[in-house]
């Protein structure tokens, strides 16, 4: 990373990085902010060799693309360096922690059985593209795992071939939020659907690290992968309301909602239930889960066959959704 940097302030960046790293934290959201706040530097305060409130105050300019979350985020790691310069003895402004407060949470949408069946629908119709040897196979694999596993994206994106044992059905996710490992367990057709998966594009890669490439054997990109679910529901027939946009973490949110409906429709004890599920998504809290779970009537009757009104109080519902 070190070479990569270009403005004054490079030897302490990487510094901080190399600081959080030997305790155990990867900092990789951190870091991409830091080298982009690098670059800022090196081209707009080329000279500059203190973190003053000029220059921070410049690089805390909200963006016309930018949610205020988005925003907030990309001004997180700029105060932890400035923090940093003050601990070993350097003056530095810190941004003030309420110059820009966390907004609302995203209302997400949860995908009915038909929606989700007619998505796997078009990403089973994807033909293989010149100049690209699996992306056909990695697109309909990677959803259907973010999907029937309530993995995050990001989760997903990264792993290894390592990480995934077919022989038992096991996905380790190691340093995920919260710098956590588990062991997820996937259902034996979604085992088998990887299996399938796996044989073929290790004939083409044998030699790849991730287990959803791109063309050069390392994990898809972030942005590759929200263009590319982007560009397959718009070929989904549900797709035509411009009030409704799903995302690709909308899934997560889905997995744990629908799991809810099944386990109430075989009767089975919430209380006892809920510390299972919310050890498979990785939430150190119970609370924590129950944001994940939202009851949609139609939904909630048609999957769980109870009716929705004497349910109605017990989590959340969707607004808006209805």
């Amino acid at each position: 990373m070190k070479r990569e940097l270009a403005s004054h302030f490079a030897g302490q960046i990487y510094q901080l990085v190399e600081q959080k790293n030997a305790v155990g934290f990867p900092y990789d959201g951190g870091i991409c902010t830091l080298r982009a706040f690098d670059r800022f530097c090196a081209s707009t305060f080329p000279n500059e060799t203190a973190l003053t409130k000029e220059l921070c105050m410049a690089w805390a300019v909200r963006r016309p693309t930018e949610s205020k979350n988005t925003f907030r985020n990309r001004i997180i790691p700029i105060r932890e360096f400035a923090r940093y310069l003050n601990r070993i003895g350097e003056a530095a402004y810190i941004i003030p922690p309420d110059f820009v407060k966390k907004g609302p949470r995203h209302m997400p949408y949860i995908y009915s059985e038909d929606e989700i069946a007619e998505f796997w629908r078009v990403l089973d119709g994807i033909k293989p593209q010149k100049g690209s040897l699996v992306q056909h196979l990695v697109i309909p694999t990677i959803f259907r795992l973010i999907y029937c596993c309530g993995l995050r994206p990001g989760e997903a994106r990264k792993l290894r071939v390592e990480d995934v044992d077919l022989s038992r059905g096991k996905i380790y996710i190691l340093e995920s939020k919260g710098h956590k490992d588990r062991i997820v367990m996937m259902a034996d057709d979604m085992n088998e659907f990887c299996r399938r998966y796996d044989k073929v594009v290790r004939s083409v890669m044998p030699t790849r690290e991730a287990f959803f490439p791109n063309s050069m054997g390392v994990p898809c990109s972030s942005g590759w992968l929200s263009g590319t679910f982007r560009k397959m529901w718009a070929k989904v027939s549900f797709s035509g309301d411009e009030a409704a946009r799903p995302r690709i973490y909308d899934f997560r949110h889905t997995f744990a909602t629908h799991r809810l409906y099944l386990w109430m429709k075989e009767r089975k004890d919430l209380s006892v239930q809920l510390p299972y599920l919310s050890a498979y998504m990785g939430h150190a809290l119970l609370s924590d889960t129950y944001y994940y779970i939202h009851l949609v009537p139609e939904q909630f009757e048609a999957m769980s066959g109870l009716d929705f009104s004497h349910y109605d109080r017990l989590l959340p519902e969707v607004k808006g959704y209805e």
